[in-house]
């Protein structure tokens, strides 16, 4: 680990890489002052749950079963 090289004192004039622009970001500054990025993470956290929920539903084995039916059905009355 000695052998890394050092972080630089300061930060550059202007971040040119997309890595150095989100390195750089004031994440702290915006989540302390603006209250939509409190709330956005609030917001998908109280609906994940939600979406678990509807996604166990929609991925049940009897729903697969149902909807390959009804596909099995419109299929024959094409061909």
């Amino acid at each position: 680990m000695a052998d890394a090289p050092a972080v630089p004192g300061r930060p550059m004039k202007y971040p040119y890489t997309f890595s150095a622009k989100i390195a750089q970001f004031p994440y702290k500054f915006y989540f302390k002052n603006n209250f939509l990025c409190r709330w956005y993470l609030v917001g998908i956290l109280a609906a994940l749950p939600l979406f678990k929920k509807i996604s166990n539903m929609a991925n049940s084995p009897e729903n697969v079963a149902k909807w390959a039916e009804i596909r099995r059905k419109q299929a024959e009355g094409h061909h």
